[in-house]
């Protein structure tokens, strides 16, 4: 080895511990953050450390997960790292696919049997002591089944059609099921998913709240009933905030808001709050603007309308049912609105108080199966 080959080393070795103990100052100088505004998420705290939890692994293990979310300029490196791994031309970074025309697609696997048993006994169970609240049951597949043209060639994916189909043959004839497939199908050349984020736009709710409405008996709007009003062009959703992916078009929101307004009542009943509409436009500023459908999500929303014919209806529900909702409470005179992730007291004890008259399950198939609050209900 030559003098020059030893010196090239030795400096290189030395750039690169001044490198690692930069990094380490760094980390040690720059505050913990609590919140990711780019990743739309609580960051993981320092753990606190004590014997047991060292000997169980258990601190080690929440130390590294603290080091990775609280690493210096933690976001800069995730852009570097996707920008490089697209100019390798990979197509996919957690979870989350990069589709064409700038469609982002979360990865969806095939729910196992006991997974489905599970929810199936989930949702008999509940009516066996509430056999008199006619119950429906929608879950609504996601860009991954409904988009597939805009996915990588051969990207692995689930088949959702078939897990639907599993859940609809699992369920007591009474129990109908609402099958939104074909209306969203047929409507896949609009926009009826946003690019950036995992849920549907108010189009693609609009089309299976009339499918809806035909199941339940009730004469849906036209979209001629309807002033359908953008309010923000710079959206950019959960999928955006999870895949790390950046150099994309942002999203638009729009809302199909009556020609005819009617006064509503909206209760955030846990948090002791009431507003007078159904958007909290103040959301559009933040980082997760799709939190303007009922301020997010919330344990248990009370929403009471002016429609005349004292209809009372439940939904149990994750976040797809949020921009659907609006719809619906131009035909009910009170909506209860449950999230099982966030709602810890008797749903049965719920239906009991309230005396409602319908009831409905709305979820998008891939958190149907991959959340498990939904065996809560149960309790």
């Amino acid at each position: 080895m030559t003098r020059y080959d030893k010196r090239t080393r030795a400096v290189t070795g030395l750039l690169f511990l001044l490198f690692i103990l930069m990094v380490a100052v760094l980390n040690i100088l720059t505050p913990d953050q609590a919140f990711s505004e780019s990743e739309n998420r609580v960051l993981e705290s320092r753990p606190r450390f004590s014997l047991r939890s060292l000997l169980g692994g258990k601190f080690t293990s929440d130390y590294e997960t603290y080091i990775t979310d609280q690493f210096a300029f933690r976001d800069v490196w995730i852009g570097i790292k996707t920008d490089a791994d697209r100019v390798m031309g990979k197509k996919d970074s957690n979870g989350v696919y990069l589709g064409k025309d700038g469609y982002l697609i979360q990865h969806f696997s095939s729910p196992q049997d006991a997974e489905v048993n599970d929810r199936i006994q989930a949702i008999h169970s509940i009516h066996q002591k509430t056999p008199d609240l006619r119950k429906y049951i929608m879950l609504v597949p996601t860009a991954a089944a409904l988009l597939r043209d805009k996915l990588p060639a051969y990207a692995p994916l689930g088949d959702e059609h078939a897990a639907l189909n599993r859940v609809r043959q699992s369920l007591q004839p009474d129990i109908r099921f609402v099958d939104v497939y074909p209306a969203l199908y047929a409507g896949r050349e609009e926009a009826i998913f946003y690019k950036t984020d995992h849920h549907w736009t108010s189009k693609g709710a609009y089309y299976a709240y009339r499918v809806l409405c035909k199941q339940m008996g009730i004469v849906p709007k036209d979209e001629a009933a309807f002033n359908i009003r953008q309010v923000t062009d710079a959206f950019y959703g959960s999928l955006y905030s999870k895949s790390g992916f950046r150099h994309l078009q942002p999203d638009r929101i729009n809302l199909y808001l009556p020609k005819e307004e009617s006064k509503k009542k909206v209760e955030y009943v846990y948090e002791g709050r009431t507003a007078d509409s159904l958007y909290q436009m103040d959301n559009l500023s933040k980082k997760d603007k799709y939190a303007l459908f009922l301020n997010g999500n919330h344990a248990l929303v009370r929403i009471t309308t002016e429609h005349p014919d004292g209809k009372k209806l439940l939904i149990v529900k994750d976040s797809y049912a949020n921009s659907l909702i609006p719809f619906l409470a131009e035909h009910f005179t009170e909506i209860d609105v449950v999230d099982l992730r966030y709602y810890e007291e008797s749903v049965t004890k719920l239906i009991q108080d309230r005396q409602f008259h319908d009831m409905l399950f709305l979820y998008n198939v891939k958190t149907f199966f991959e959340d498990t609050s939904i065996l809560n209900i149960m309790e």
